[in-house]
């Protein structure tokens, strides 16, 4: 993993507009945490003949959080197959650390890979190199989104009911209805707990694609006593299980990240997925 700089400095002192400079993007701030949306706003990726928002499945991310006087960055980055190998060498020859690639879906097209990130060290040098290593070798977009005071589009979903069955309020972000909940106890890695923020929670995607209905995917984290029961309550409920793997390496408890997909009824799709997260130990 990266080493050196911040020597003697504390997580303060951090100086988070020059690592949002290093990156190019302004961070959004939840706790200790900030984190830094790249989405693959320039692909047109199509899944069963849905036209796949960037807020459901190609909304790639790095979050930085304090860490012993210098900071731990994880991150999830959405690239296409000719992307991944210039991406990763130049991530490794900057000290980076590669933790998982894999798809999240299946189908699409474009396909679409997904490769988890992760560092220790000074977050200026690591915002610098993951910017570097996308810009040089894949087509990630930099460009800020403009921001206007307007209030979010209305989706075509009964969102109120949603939440209801869900146990928890969701979110709308880019004409997505999004959900992140919780596990009960924390999840940690190298002693640090990962915040929702930085991938430790349960994310569910609702794309409404008409008529009530909308196209769902997201993964759970279960531990291994877990999968079984939660893809077998998924399939019960008409979502496919479109992965099973781990995003990191050293997380305790040991976790697996469960991928779904469906385009159904929202409700019932809520209805399938509450009852999934009902044999893990989410929070709510």
């Amino acid at each position: 993993m990266l080493a050196g700089a911040l020597p003697g400095a504390s997580a303060q002192s951090i100086d988070w507009k020059k690592v949002d400079a290093a990156l190019g993007k302004t961070a959004t701030v939840s706790g200790d945490v900030h984190r830094y949306g790249l989405p693959r706003s320039d692909l047109q990726v199509t899944l069963d003949g849905v036209a796949i928002k960037p807020a459901l499945a190609l909304g790639g991310w790095v979050a930085f959080a304090p860490m012993h006087a210098q900071a731990m960055v994880m991150g999830d980055l959405v690239l296409l197959e000719s992307e991944i190998t210039p991406v990763m060498t130049r991530l490794l020859d900057s000290g980076l650390d590669i933790t998982a690639i894999h798809n999240h879906i299946l189908r699409a097209s474009p396909a679409t890979f997904y490769m988890h990130v992760a560092g220790h060290g000074d977050p200026e040098k690591m915002a610098s190199a993951i910017h570097a290593a996308l810009s040089a070798a894949s087509k990630t977009p930099f460009d800020q989104a403009t921001t206007t005071a307007n209030a979010p589009a209305a989706l075509d979903l009964d969102t109120a009911k949603m939440d209801e069955i869900m146990h928890a309020k969701g979110t709308v972000n880019g004409g997505v209805y999004q959900f992140g909940i919780p596990r009960r106890d924390p999840v940690t890695e190298g002693g640090m707990t990962v915040a929702g923020a930085m991938g430790g929670a349960n994310a569910i995607g609702f794309q409404p694609t008409g008529n009530g209905k909308a196209a769902i995917t997201g993964d759970f984290l279960a531990t291994g006593d877990e999968v079984n029961p939660l893809i077998r309550t998924l399939r019960a409920g008409g979502i496919e299980v479109t992965a099973i793997h781990s995003h990191m390496l050293d997380e305790q408890p040991r976790l697996f990240f469960i991928h779904f997909w469906a385009n159904d009824d929202a409700l019932k799709l809520a209805r399938g997925l509450r009852a999934a997260l009902d044999k893990t130990a989410a929070r709510n």
